[in-house]
């Protein structure tokens, strides 16, 4: 923390503009001396300043240099931006000079994390600054600004202010039973801000599985017997060749992933090899790849042909999709219909040749998760595992002490799950964490953030 950092903010190659940055308490010094123009520690904060950077008297480039002064900063250090020509070479050649001046090679995410330490923004913040960086619809541009702008934070707060409000009513209660202002925690009014308290925990793990829709988009499983068209239906959702497609049984032999959007929602699409008994090495490696895909699958289609009738491997398919959200297509209803259905078999029939049924297809996934129905604007949404499993387990610290709350159990041995809770939650915003854990957590960010 006491080092001065920089690092390419923009991605390395050919462009119109790179930008390097640098924060610390020596930042300002140490791209004054590689700078001609102005003196950059005497500019006022939040200016941009053209001049040339220079190795001794050579020229390297003209720039913008932007300086911004503690705290009122990104990492609330004072933080220098170098604006200069895109370009691999101009670009390494002004950081190669940054570091001989003495700053150290950023690493990755170091600049939110600095500023999650320094105490601007919080963990749920933080990683909401990647799930910017990464979003690639509107819809997850959307929920991470709403994380990013503190929605998410204000609601975990507010649980915790109930809950330590709930701890000093009952401590109050305890050491000082003759102070008559103080609230009397009793089962019953316990009871009811439990109750509430569990309320908002469930419906943010109600909305978690919406989130995660929005955030990592649906993994999609196209299986099927060899020669059923998976290949033609991914093709078709693209709407470009990007698998082959021939007449030959077992042209696709290994996973075929590519991604598109349904209702701002990313579809990662997964055409298998076809499922079927076979001597080919190669082929058999392919069936072995599919069978694990529809295991890891959100949602599996499974492609079967209008034209001939159902066999073994087909109706073990079948059997093997029971339990998982699933989608029957029938193919080549443009042929005579020779399939024999089982009762009660909820189906979607269409053809790949002129594209029929594929427009029902993808209803069928907008209405299983309901994608037209999906708010962005002002929902909040936990974002990933680590904030999942911290409301789960504070929701499990909530019920057993409702549970208690029936029970001929004293309230201050109820205690001990609300200050579980609170602590949890605290983690959850980073107000408690360890070490180990926020370095993982930054590891992930890309260099220069």
């Amino acid at each position: 923390m006491n080092d001065t950092i920089a690092a390419i903010s923009t991605s390395v190659g050919q462009g119109a503009i790179s930008i390097v940055r640098v924060s610390g308490k020596d930042s300002l010094n140490i791209v004054n001396s590689i700078f001609k123009g102005k003196d950059l520690t005497k500019v006022p904060s939040h200016t941009i300043h053209y001049g040339y950077i220079k190795d001794t008297n050579k020229i390297i480039d003209e720039v913008l240099v932007m300086v911004m002064l503690s705290p009122k900063t990104y990492t609330t250090e004072n933080i220098v931006e170098i604006n200069c020509h895109g370009g691999v070479s101009t670009t390494n050649k002004i950081f190669e000079l940054i570091l001989e001046q003495g700053a150290r090679i950023a690493e990755p995410g170091e600049f939110t994390k600095r500023a999650f330490l320094n105490g601007r923004i919080d963990l749920i913040e933080a990683e909401a600054v990647q799930d910017l960086i990464s979003a690639k619809s509107d819809k997850q541009r959307a929920v991470a600004i709403n994380s990013l702008n503190g929605r998410l934070t204000n609601i975990i707060q507010n649980q915790r202010d109930i809950i330590l409000n709930i701890l000093a009513n009952i401590a109050v209660n305890i050491d000082y039973p003759e102070y008559e202002d103080a609230i009397e925690v009793t089962k019953e009014n316990l009871t009811n801000d439990l109750q509430n308290i569990k309320k908002d925990l469930e419906l943010l793990l109600k909305n978690a599985s919406i989130g995660k829709i929005i955030k990592t988009g649906i993994d999609i499983a196209l299986i099927g017997r060899p020669n059923v068209g998976k290949s033609s239906i991914l093709n078709a959702f693209l709407n470009e060749e990007k698998a082959i497609v021939t007449d030959i049984s077992g042209t696709t032999r290994d996973l075929i992933e590519a991604n598109t959007t349904l209702e701002g929602i990313e579809l990662n699409l997964i055409d298998t090899a076809g499922i079927r008994s076979t001597n080919n090495l190669v082929e058999q490696i392919g069936v072995l790849r599919s069978k694990k895909i529809i295991e890891t699958a959100d949602l599996v289609i499974l492609v079967l042909n209008n034209n001939e009738n159902l066999i073994p491997e087909d109706k073990n398919l079948l059997k093997i999709i029971e339990k998982k959200p699933h989608i029957v297509f029938i193919n080549k209803n443009d042929l005579e219909q020779k399939i024999n259905l089982p009762a009660n078999l909820k189906v979607i029939f269409g053809n790949t040749k002129d594209l029929n049924g594929l427009e029902n297809l993808k209803k069928e996934i907008i209405h299983m998760y309901n994608l037209d129905k999906i708010e962005e604007k002002d929902s909040t949404y936990l974002s990933n595992i680590r904030q999942i499993n911290l409301v789960k387990e504070v929701l499990k610290d909530i019920n057993k002490a409702l549970q208690d709350t029936t029970q001929n159990i004293p309230v201050d041995m109820i205690e001990i799950y609300l200050r579980n809770a609170w602590d949890k939650l605290g983690i959850l915003i980073g107000e408690n964490y360890e070490d180990e854990l926020i370095d993982k957590l930054f590891k992930n960010f890309c260099l220069g953030k």
